[in-house]
C-alpha cells in the first residue's frame, strides 16, 4: 500500500482566558489573549500549503464548555478553509469541550466528521486507498471508565486503522484519569496508529505502532513550557515517520540567572539583561519564571525582603528594550545547593503542591471560597491562579525553611 500523510494535533483549547495574566500591557494583553486562536491559524495555514490526506484533531478544541463564540468562528472558518481546499478532517470533543455543554452552535462543513459519545468507525477514501478510523466523544467532562474496550479489533489488513482517543494512560499519576487506557489494550487492537489527545505534552509512548500525544499547540501556563505544535505523519504499513511543526505564538519558559559573585543591584540586572537577551533571540516572544540561581545567604535575605512586585517591575523595565517580547511573570529565588538545605518534610510539601490537578486545588480552597466575606474578592480557580498560588507558596516554604523557622 502507498503512505498516507497528515497531521495529527489536538487540545487546541480555543479560547482560553488567560486568567491571571492581565498585569500586561494593552498590545501584549490582546497578543497573549489571541495565542490560541493564532496557533491555530498556523496550524490551517500549514494544512493549505502541504495539502495533507487528511487531518486528526484528537479532542479539547475549545477549553470550555460553554464553547466561547468567536473560537467557535475561528474553528468553523479554518474548516471551511480546509474544505475548499477538499482537505477532509476527522475529529472528537474531549473532557473540556463534552458533549452535554450548553452552546450556540455554527455549523461545520461537509468535510469534518465528527464522533458522537458512543464508540463508532467511520472510513475516509483517500488517493492511498481506505483509512478506517475509530473514536468517540466525551458526551460528559468525566469519563473515568476505559472506553478502549470498545474499539473493534482490525480486521483487514488492505486498509489503514487510526484510532482517536482522548484520555490518559492508566498507572500515569501525574494527571487526572480521564477514559483511562494501557498499552497493551492499544497493542492488542492491531491499529497502525493511536492519534491520542489529553496530555499537553508531546509523547511518544509507542513507536511501531505508533501511539502519540502531539501536546497542545499553544502554551497557556509555566507548567506548559517550550515550544509546541502539531505532528505531520508519514505512515506506511512498514514504518511511522513523525515531523514536528512549531505553532507557538508565545512561549512559556524557566529562564535561570546566576548571581553567584554578584554583590549590586545593577549587577543583578545586567546579568538578566544579557541572559533573557540570549532567550529571547532563540525563543521570540515569551512569558517566563525567572530563577536566580546560586546566590549567598546575604544576597537571598536582601531581596527576599524586596517585596515581589517592586523587583517584578523593575526587572520589567529593564528588558523593555529586547527585540522580542518578554514577560517576567515570577521571579524564584534560589540559594546555592537550595535543595540540600530543604527538610524532607519541605520537600514533600513541594512535590505534592506539584502534583495536584485542578479539582484538588478547588478542594483545597473550597472553604475559602464559600466564605460569605472573601468570596467576593476571589477570582475563578483557574490554571493561572493555581499557577500563582503554587510559585508563592513554593517560595514561602523554602524561605521559611532556608531561615529555620
Amino acid at each position: 500500500m502507498e503512505s498516507i500523510r497528515f497531521i495529527h494535533t489536538a487540545d487546541l483549547h480555543l479560547g482560553s482566558p488567560f486568567i491571571g495574566m492581565r498585569d500586561l500591557q494593552k498590545e501584549q494583553w490582546q497578543l497573549l489573549k489571541d495565542s490560541t486562536l493564532s496557533a491555530f491559524d498556523r496550524l490551517i495555514k500549514y494544512a493549505l500549503k502541504t495539502n495533507p490526506d487528511f487531518v486528526c484533531i484528537v479532542g479539547d478544541i475549545y477549553d470550555g464548555e460553554d464553547r466561547n463564540i468567536r473560537a467557535q468562528a475561528r474553528f468553523q472558518k479554518g474548516m471551511q478553509q480546509l474544505a475548499e481546499r477538499e482537505i477532509p478532517v476527522v475529529m472528537c470533543y474531549g473532557n473540556h469541550d463534552h458533549l452535554s455543554g450548553n452552546w450556540t452552535r455554527f455549523e461545520l462543513p461537509k468535510n469534518v466528521h465528527v464522533f458522537d459519545e458512543t464508540v463508532s468507525q467511520f472510513t475516509l477514501n483517500t488517493a492511498a486507498g481506505p483509512v478506517s478510523f475509530t473514536g468517540f466523544s466525551y458526551g460528559k467532562r468525566h469519563v473515568s471508565e476505559s472506553m478502549v474496550e470498545h474499539y473493534p479489533v482490525a480486521q483487514s489488513l488492505d486498509s489503514y486503522h487510526i484510532g482517536l482517543l482522548h484520555g490518559s494512560l492508566e498507572g500515569d499519576a501525574t494527571h487526572a484519569v480521564y477514559a483511562p487506557f494501557k498499552k497493551e489494550q492499544l497493542l492488542s487492537k492491531q491499529y497502525d496508529y493511536w492519534a491520542l489527545g489529553h496530555i499537553h505534552k508531546r509523547q511518544e509512548l509507542y513507536l511501531e505502532p505508533a501511539m502519540v500525544y502531539p501536546g497542545n499547540i499553544q502554551g497557556r501556563h509555566r507548567k506548559e513550557s517550550g515550544e509546541k505544535g502539531f505532528y505531520e505523519v508519514t505512515l506506511s504499513k512498514v514504518t511511522t515517520q513523525l515531523e514536528f511543526i512549531p505553532t507557538s505564538v508565545v512561549q512559556f519558559d524557566q529562564v535561570e540567572v546566576s548571581g553567584k559573585g554578584i554583590v549590586h543591584m545593577n549587577e543583578l540586572v545586567e546579568a538578566c539583561q544579557k541572559e533573557l537577551s540570549v532567550f529571547s533571540e532563540a525563543v521570540g516572544t515569551a512569558v517566563i519564571e525567572l530563577v536566580l540561581t546560586e546566590l549567598d545567604q546575604d544576597s537571598f535575605e536582601l531581596l527576599a525582603e524586596i517585596p515581589e512586585s517592586e523587583l517584578l517591575e523593575m526587572l520589567r523595565e529593564s528588558v523593555e528594550g529586547l527585540d522580542s517580547f518578554v514577560w517576567i511573570q515570577a521571579i524564584h529565588l534560589q540559594q546555592t545547593d537550595e535543595d540540600a538545605e530543604l527538610s524532607p518534610l519541605g520537600a514533600t510539601l513541594i512535590d505534592t503542591m506539584a502534583s495536584w490537578e485542578t479539582d484538588d486545588w478547588k478542594v483545597v480552597l473550597q472553604d475559602l471560597y464559600r466564605h460569605p466575606k472573601s468570596s467576593r474578592f476571589l477570582e475563578a480557580v483557574e490554571e493561572q491562579t493555581i499557577e500563582k498560588l503554587q510559585l508563592t507558596a513554593t517560595q514561602q516554604i523554602r524561605r521559611t525553611m532556608q531561615a529555620g523557622e
